[in-house]
């Protein structure tokens, strides 16, 4: 079999080429750290490095998540706190307020000072982020969420919040609506309120009243009338006695169906008061009712005693729902740490995992970067050597 020159340069040449292609994969992959640089390096672990960075983005995207949530919940509970602070303030100044002692102008400057207070607790509902999207507004982020007019306070907002996703398979709010934390407080005791009407004449006031038995409480409107100091009936919705007695004394607590409601001083004939079945009532239209109250010159000290102690109990409701959010945005705000906790640990077993599949051997390599060496070197020596040989050279 004959081989011409053309073919032994042709095959020697190309040898050369991919020794020297090798070597210089080799070079490139100890002078970068990585041995894939395409999938043609390996395909297999290309797609499983893939695989793996697209987890790794997921959970970095998890983590961003996260800082956002928690970022905002964080602004959320401060703005609690303020809101609770100015309740407690608010509260001390109803109790200042709740005494006989007080004249018409004294108690009209408490007034303006909770006028003040009702004026704060808007501005802490109106707050903002950091990029400008309101706090308390759900998913209406762009919306003010409550408006004034007059002495009325309305929510704007939406019903929803944003859900932000922290794990693969976990979602969290990321803020509490309006609504929930300033509007919809249970009112009175949670189960029913109590009021004197406007045209009592004596000095008797009502409480706030307790459920000693809440399987015989049936919610409807009723009606404590007193015919005399001592004596009263309480009638329903429908005009029924549903209980009566002819022994009162000032501090006594009326009971029927499975409640107790004190009323203190002395009432007098044709003086009522009504228990009703609890709605919701707002922080703001609390604390305007206790404004409303102490501006008025023609309430009596027994009729203001009984509004403001519904308005005290009012406020600790209103306390004591935003103590609720507030426990409940710390265990969001717990939650989150502990799935960006995981998520980062994760983060450091897939770039482990990445590294392991991509990463340079260095000892191999080099190893292989001298046995390439040597390989050229020799392919090129014999190349030179061969090439010299021709029958030319002999025939002279």
């Amino acid at each position: 079999m004959r081989i011409a020159t053309i073919t032994f340069q042709n095959n020697a040449t190309s040898q050369m080429d991919n020794l020297q292609a090798d070597l210089a994969k080799t070079q490139n992959d100890l002078a970068t750290g990585t041995r894939l640089h395409s999938a043609a390096d390996d395909p297999a672990a290309m797609s499983q490095v893939n695989t793996l960075n697209v987890q790794m983005s997921a959970s970095t995207q998890y983590v961003t998540n996260g800082n956002y949530a928690t970022s905002t919940l964080q602004l959320e509970e401060q703005a609690m706190s303020d809101a609770t602070n100015t309740l407690q303030s608010a509260r001390d100044l109803t109790v200042e307020a709740n005494n006989s002692a007080l004249s018409a102008s004294q108690r009209a400057d408490i007034a303006s000072q909770l006028q003040q207070q009702l004026n704060d607790l808007i501005a802490i509902g109106n707050r903002v982020d950091g990029s400008g999207n309101q706090i308390f507004s759900g998913t209406a982020s762009g919306t003010v969420p409550f408006s004034q007019s007059g002495t009325t306070v309305s929510y704007l907002g939406a019903d929803k919040t944003s859900q932000i996703q922290i794990g693969p398979n976990q979602r969290i709010s990321a803020g509490d609506t309006g609504a929930a934390v300033f509007m919809n407080i249970p009112a009175g005791n949670g189960t029913f309120t109590t009021t004197g009407l406007a045209a009592n004449t004596g000095t008797g006031s009502i409480g706030v009243g307790t459920v000693s038995n809440a399987a015989a409480w049936v919610p409807d409107t009723y009606t404590i009338a007193f015919t005399s100091p001592t004596d009263y009936t309480v009638t329903n919705s429908a005009g029924t006695v549903v209980d009566s007695g002819n022994n009162f004394k000032d501090g006594s607590a009326i009971t029927f169906n499975g409640v107790s409601i004190p009323i203190t001083g002395t009432p007098a004939a044709g003086d009522a008061f009504v228990v009703s079945k609890a709605g919701n009532a707002s922080a703001f239209s609390t604390l305007q009712s206790i404004i409303t109250t102490l501006n008025d010159p023609t309430l009596s000290n027994a009729q203001i005693s009984s509004k403001l102690g519904g308005a005290l109990q009012q406020i600790d409701n209103a306390i004591s729902n935003m103590s609720n959010v507030s426990a409940s945005v710390g265990a969001r705000i717990n939650s989150i740490t502990s799935s960006q906790g995981a998520a980062q640990a994760l983060q450091t077993n897939l770039t482990t995992a990445v590294s392991q599949l991509s990463d340079t051997d260095y000892a191999a390599a080099i190893t292989k970067l001298n046995t390439e060496e040597v390989s050229l070197q020799a392919a090129q020596q014999s190349y030179a050597s061969i090439s010299q040989l021709s029958l030319f050279k002999y025939l002279q």
